[in-house]
């Protein structure tokens, strides 16, 4: 997007400048980066109470084929992803990711299983170029992106307790759940799933009826906004992938460590193995390892290390072998927190590696995933 082009608006928007947002532009979009009380109070407030996230700018896309069968638009989307759809049980979803015919990964997505269609949720940035693909490559199926919903995320140990007073019904969904539900008299689509962590809902609903949704959750004692800074704080916390940051289509998603999300069916010797762009590649991964693996970083000391920055074998800098993707302070843990890609031979946790940081070169190590202990309700 060039400058001239002006940014878009949530239906949430009024309601961030009444509540004192900052607001910044992202992917397109004008959007809240923070609330008065600021990032890490807010980083804090989620992984204790519940924070309220505006992310209404992601894409809300409904995938039905042509015959109206499940099965058949779920057999059309496994050949974009390696992802077992087919097996996706109704009212369930699972993450997954469209891959390129080299192996790279072209976004990460939600698929939810609806009963005669797929919900999938795209990022913000990508959602354009991702209906398009899938119109090219779906001709079986009808793709629609949802132009009037908006999209809640409600996160943290007090949302359940939150939600449950608009929906009761809420306390008998488990993690990766999809309900129907009726908040205020609004037919939403709730899933208890999240990119923070912790336990949480994303809550799909109406556009015209996502400011007084928002404003009753909010009206939880335990209930705050909650911007974009603290989002990235907290997925990075929880080890989760940022795309365009930790994963594009220079990394498959054995390289970042991704191979969680590829289930047996899609593997080699599975019923329906392969299938998919850049297959080749992934399987023989799958079997024989990459050359260089996403990890966890522990910078020593209280400095953050960023995107960017290299990272090295060495002390002195001479030895070059990867870069952070993603880098700031973890609140939660107390000190500096990273992601990036190493050589396969350093990804071992417990290996001191190095990070350029204004010209020295700081030691970090090298971590298991995630940083801190998820809390969902399995």
């Amino acid at each position: 997007m060039d400058d001239q082009t002006p940014l878009k608006k949530t239906p949430l928007h009024a309601l961030h400048l009444s509540l004192g947002a900052k607001m910044v532009p992202f992917a397109g979009y004008d959007m809240p980066v923070q609330y008065p009380a600021g990032v890490l109070k807010e980083h804090l407030h989620t992984r204790t109470a519940a924070g309220l996230f505006d992310v209404s700018h992601m894409g809300q896309v409904i995938v039905k084929a042509k015959t109206a069968a499940f099965e058949d638009a779920a057999r059309l989307l496994e050949s974009l992803v390696p992802v077992d759809i087919l097996g996706l049980k109704p009212g369930r979803q699972r993450y997954g990711f469209f891959t390129d015919e080299n192996g790279g990964i072209l976004d990460d997505l939600m698929i939810t299983n609806r009963g005669d269609h797929l919900f999938v949720v795209v990022n913000a940035a990508c959602k354009e170029a991702d209906v398009a693909y899938m119109k090219a490559h779906l001709s079986g199926c009808d793709v629609t992106l949802l132009e009037d919903r908006a999209l809640l995320a409600l996160q943290g140990p007090r949302a359940e307790a939150a939600l449950a007073e608009l929906w009761p019904e809420v306390t008998a969904m488990k993690f990766m759940d999809v309900r129907d539900a009726s908040l205020h008299d609004a037919a939403c689509i709730i899933s208890r799933s999240g990119y923070s962590g912790e336990d949480g809902f994303e809550i799909s609903v109406p556009a015209d009826r996502a400011e007084g949704i928002a404003k009753a959750l909010l009206e939880h004692p335990d209930c705050q906004p909650i911007g974009l800074g603290a989002r990235d704080s907290l997925r990075l916390e929880a080890g989760l992938c940022l795309y365009g940051n930790d994963i594009d289509t220079t990394t498959s998603p054995i390289e970042a460590s991704l191979e969680w999300a590829i289930q047996k069916p899609r593997r080699m010797g599975g019923e329906r193995a392969g299938g998919f762009p850049g297959a080749d590649r992934i399987l023989d991964e799958l079997t024989n390892g990459t050359s260089r693996r996403r990890v966890g970083l522990r910078p020593e000391g209280k400095a953050p290390v960023r995107g960017h920055s290299g990272l090295f074998a060495d002390a002195e800098g001479k030895t070059e072998i990867g870069e952070v993707t993603s880098g700031g302070f973890g609140p939660t843990v107390e000190s500096p927190v990273a992601m990036g890609y190493v050589p396969t031979e350093y990804a071992a946790p417990g290996t001191q590696i190095f990070a350029e940081v204004r010209g020295k070169f700081l030691p970090v190590t090298v971590s298991a995933l995630p940083f801190i202990t998820p809390t969902y309700k399995r």
